[in-house]
C-alpha cells in the first residue's frame, strides 16, 4: 500500500537544485566545477536594502503581521504596479508572500478544480506544471518555438484552448530561453482568453530584466484583462533579495480575499522585517538596478557570442532574464546526456532543457548571472567538450 496521496507522487525535484546538488558533491571531492545552473543574482543585496531590514530587526519587527502583508507595502506595490501598467490597482488587490511561488501556488488552488485544464508554456518554470497537478487540474502544455524567438506557438495554442480552460500560464521574460512575448502575441492570447472565459497568470518576476532599452508589455494592460489576470512578481531577480523570500501577486479584489485565506492557514504571514526592506527597495535609489541589468546585458552579449563560436551551437539573443537556452540539437545526443557530461567530463554546471519540460529537447539553460571570468572558463570548457563530442 501507498503511505502517500497520489496529489504528490509526480512532483520531482528541481532540475537546478538536483544538478547544484551533484555538484557540490563533485567539489567535496575535490573537482572545479563551474557553475551556471542556478538562477540567482551574484550581486549583494543593495547596502540601504539590507540596512533597513537589520533596522527593522534592531526596532523588533519580528512579530506577526497581517497575512496579506504589511498594509504600508500593500499600497506601495499597489501604486509603483499601477504606474508599471498603466492601471489602478487597490491595496486590497495585492497579497505578499515569502517569495513569488506562493502566488503561482495559492491562486492556482483557488481557481482549478478537479478536470480544469491549465495552458502552460513548454519548455518552462517546473513549478507550473507542479502546481496545476497538486491543484487537480490538467496541464496543457504549449510550446515555445526558437523560430518565433521563444513566444507562444500561437497554432498550438489555439488548438488547446476551449470552454474547460480554466487558467493560462504565461512567463515573460521567460525561465529558461529569456524570451518576451511581443504585444501582438499577448493581444491574440488575451483575446482568446476573453472568449473562453479563462484567467490568466503573467509571472513577471524577471519584469524589470528586459535589454537594448525594451520594455516588457503585460497581459494585464490590455483592454478587458484586468479583471482576469494574475500578476505575479517579487523582489528576488530585480533586487537580488533571493533568500529574502518576498514576492506578491496582484489579482481582483475578490480572488485575493481566497488567496489570503489560503495563506492564513499555510505560511501565516511573511517575515515583518524583510517586508520593511521591500519597502526600501522600492523607494529608495535604483541605480543599482539599473547596473545590475546593464551588467547582465554585457554578459549576455559575451556569452551568447562565445556560444556562437563553439561549431555545432546556435544559440539566440535572449531579450531579458539572465539566461541563455543554446540549440545543440547538431550533436545528436540527448540534452540530458550533454548536460550530465559537461559537468562529469568539464566540470561545467547546467541544466538540460528538458528540465523545462518535453520540448527543451535540444537545448541546454545556462545562467550568466555571474562573472565575465566564469563565463569565459566555462565557454573554453565547453568548446573542447563539444569538439570532442563531434570527433
Amino acid at each position: 500500500m501507498t503511505p502517500f496521496a497520489e496529489r504528490v507522487l509526480t512532483l520531482e525535484a528541481e532540475g537546478a537544485y538536483a544538478v547544484l546538488a551533484r555538484s557540490q558533491a563533485l567539489e567535496a571531492q575535490g573537482r572545479e566545477i563551474l557553475h551556471l545552473e542556478i538562477g540567482q543574482p551574484d550581486f549583494a543585496t543593495p547596502a540601504h536594502v539590507s540596512a533597513a531590514g537589520i533596522k527593522a530587526i534592531q526596532a523588533g519587527q519580528t512579530r506577526y503581521n497581517p497575512p496579506a502583508g504589511l498594509p504600508a507595502l500593500r499600497q506601495l506595490i499597489a501604486r509603483e504596479a499601477g504606474r508599471q501598467h498603466g492601471l489602478e490597482f487597490t491595496p486590497s488587490q495585492v497579497v505578499i508572500g515569502p517569495g513569488a511561488k506562493p502566488g503561482l501556488f495559492f491562486p492556482t488552488l483557488a481557481l482549478i478544480q478537479a478536470g480544469d485544464e491549465v495552458i502552460y508554456p513548454d519548455p518552462g518554470f517546473p513549478t507550473y506544471q507542479a502546481m496545476i497537478a497538486i491543484a487537480g487540474g490538467v496541464p496543457v502544455a504549449v510550446p515555445l518555438r526558437e523560430e518565433n524567438k521563444f513566444s507562444f506557438d500561437l497554432k498550438a495554442f489555439d488548438a488547446a484552448i476551449n470552454r474547460r480552460t480554466k487558467l493560462i500560464v504565461l512567463n515573460s521574460p521567460a525561465n529558461p530561453t529569456g524570451g518576451v512575448i511581443p504585444l501582438e502575441d499577448l493581444q491574440h492570447i488575451a483575446a482568446k482568453a476573453q472568449d473562453f472565459g479563462a484567467w490568466v497568470m503573467s509571472d513577471e518576476i524577471y519584469g524589470r530584466l528586459a535589454y537594448d532599452g525594451n520594455q516588457v508589455p503585460s497581459i494585464a494592460s490590455l483592454p478587458g484583462m484586468p479583471d482576469r489576470t494574475i500578476i505575479v512578481d517579487g523582489f528576488s531577480k530585480t533586487y537580488a533579495m533571493t533568500g529574502w523570500r518576498l514576492g506578491y501577486t496582484i489579482m481582483p479584489e475578490k480572488l485575493a480575499e481566497r488567496v489570503e485565506l489560503l495563506l492564513t492557514h499555510s505560511i501565516g504571514c511573511t517575515a515583518t522585517f524583510t517586508q520593511f526592506a521591500g519597502m526600501e527597495a522600492l523607494t529608495g535609489p535604483q541605480e543599482q538596478v539599473d547596473a545590475m541589468v546593464a551588467e547582465y546585458q554585457r554578459r549576455r552579449d559575451h556569452i551568447v557570442a562565445g556560444l556562437n563560436a563553439i561549431p555545432g551551437i546556435h544559440c539566440l539573443i535572449p531579450q531579458g532574464a539572465f539566461y541563455v537556452f543554446p540549440n545543440v540539437k547538431s550533436f545528436g545526443r540527448p540534452s540530458s546526456e550533454i548536460a550530465r557530461r559537461l559537468l562529469d567530463e568539464a566540470g561545467v554546471a547546467a541544466l538540460s532543457g528538458t528540465d523545462f519540460g518535453p520540448n527543451g529537447e535540444g537545448y541546454l539553460r545556462l545562467c550568466y548571472a555571474t562573472s565575465v571570468r566564469t563565463i569565459d572558463g566555462a565557454l573554453e570548457k565547453m568548446a573542447e567538450f563539444f569538439q570532442a563530442l563531434s570527433a
